[in-house]
């Protein structure tokens, strides 16, 4: 709606603009009648950011910090999907050269999204590896580091604030909730799995849980080369298969850690197995799932049934 000052300044149309604007306004108490699309959140006058994630784990996040002023699409969405080796369409092209922001998880994890960006010029790229000053060899998985979460999202607050700079405080003031509200029982959980838990040996399918054990203090005692292998998948070793399978047999490992999302035969020999020995497993994704879920939801949820497998398999030993 124009103010009274913008009216009086139109002189003798004043009063047909102060006439239509009256009309207008009366139309907007009607019920289903806005001036406004149904996407539209905020102030009307301010244009929502368009931010495009590869992957929806950042891209939830992003839209929590976010909020009201921008709109996030997320291209890998469907759990079922791998982001590995996904095929983006002409569509995905679109979303990121339109975006005022792009996020990619870097190293070698969605390489199909940087050659997308390398034809584009989007105005901000945050790519994980870069903010966290990583090689390329390094472990993946960051969303899965609670710290590196962290510079994520301060990286994320700089851009959003440098693309809108008057919302500068509400994007910090987000991400302050974020991490003191949203986040508290996700740190809460992994505070108690680690006193509790403390250097208990556990078993993995592959490197998407080193870093989260790391944070946990459990001590993950799968050969880091199969961790890696299953993960980048790659051929596994024979020595490394029977160096697991004796860890499960004779129940050296308290629980088994797989991800769901990349059951390979090899991963799928040892749940049997697990379940033939009495270890308890529990399944972790790599993206979202389900897919309504938001980051701390998710990683909350997987954290539970991690700690309820560990005091199981406690009462076992006790017994």
């Amino acid at each position: 709606m124009q103010s009274y000052e913008r009216i009086r300044s139109l002189g003798r149309h004043g009063a047909v603009a102060l006439a239509t604007t009256f009309s207008l306004s009366v139309l907007t108490l009607l019920p289903g009648f806005s001036l406004l699309s149904s996407a539209s959140t905020g102030n009307p006058t301010t244009p929502m950011l368009r931010v495009v994630a590869a992957e929806n784990f950042w891209g939830n996040i992003a839209q929590q910090i976010a909020g009201r002023y921008a709109k996030v699409t997320s291209v890998i969405s469907n759990p079922n999907l791998d982001p590995h080796s996904y095929e983006p369409t002409a569509a995905d092209a679109r979303e990121f050269a339109g975006a005022d922001i792009a996020i990619v998880n870097g190293l070698g994890y969605d390489p199909w999204a940087s050659n997308l960006l390398a034809a584009d010029s989007v105005r901000q790229i945050i790519n994980v590896g870069v903010v966290l000053h990583l090689p390329d060899s390094a472990n993946p998985h960051r969303w899965y580091s609670p710290s590196d979460v962290v510079q994520v999202v301060q990286s994320l607050v700089a851009s959003l604030s440098a693309q809108d700079p008057h919302q500068r405080e509400y994007f910090t003031n987000r991400e302050r909730d974020f991490f003191s509200t949203s986040l508290g029982s996700y740190h809460q959980l992994i505070a108690k799995i680690s006193t509790g838990f403390r250097g208990v040996p556990v078993g993995a399918s592959e490197s998407i849980f080193s870093m989260l054990a790391t944070s946990l203090r459990l001590r993950l005692v799968t050969p880091y080369d199969f961790l890696r292998a299953v993960s980048e998948g790659a051929e596994v070793s024979p020595a490394d298969i029977s160096t697991i399978d004796r860890q499960i047999t004779s129940r050296q490992i308290w629980v088994y850690v797989y991800n769901s999302q990349n059951t390979v035969p090899e991963v799928t020999a040892q749940l049997a197995l697990c379940k033939k020995h009495n270890v308890p497993v529990v399944a972790i994704t790599e993206t979202l799932r389900p897919s309504n879920y938001s980051y701390e939801k998710w990683q909350t949820t997987q954290l539970a049934n991690l700690l309820r497998a560990l005091q199981t398999a406690r009462s076992q030993r006790v017994h």
